[in-house]
């Protein structure tokens, strides 16, 4: 018998971007799944074809980072093209990091899906500082 594995509240955010999989079909899943995060406001989120199709890039490069640390073979192609992604967005560092964040990154950016997605990269650079990325099961 295995003991669970308590996963912090930014492993548990990239664990759940990442087991999207299917359930994230289309711009109103991604609508709602920032809401359930609280990632985005609760009003309308304007969301592009290109807010969506970077969304999922994002996704799958995770998946398959996470998946390669659990030995199974890289998509590098993937991973490639989500470092792009987050090469794009535009995080910021919080002196002090208000109640319920988190990491100390902060999106620095205005549009509402964006900012969605830098949270999940500052999540994603907790996990990464604290080796926890290799625990998140997918």
């Amino acid at each position: 018998m295995t003991t669970p594995i308590q996963l912090s509240t930014a492993a548990e955010l990239v664990r759940a971007f990442v087991a999207t999989g299917d359930t994230l079909g289309d711009r109103a899943d991604l609508a709602r799944f920032l809401r359930e995060r609280r990632l985005a406001t609760d009003g309308a989120i304007p969301i592009t074809l290109a807010d969506f199709d970077e969304a999922i890039t994002l996704r799958d490069g995770l998946h398959a980072q996470l998946r390669r640390a659990a030995g199974h073979p890289a998509d590098t192609e993937a991973i490639a093209k989500a470092q792009r992604v987050l090469d794009g967005l535009r995080v910021t560092v919080r002196i002090e990091p208000t109640e319920g964040t988190v990491s100390a990154l902060a999106p620095a950016v205005v549009d509402e899906v964006r900012r969605g997605l830098a949270r999940i990269a500052g999540a994603w650079a907790t996990v990464l500082a604290t080796g926890e990325w290799r625990k998140i099961r997918v």
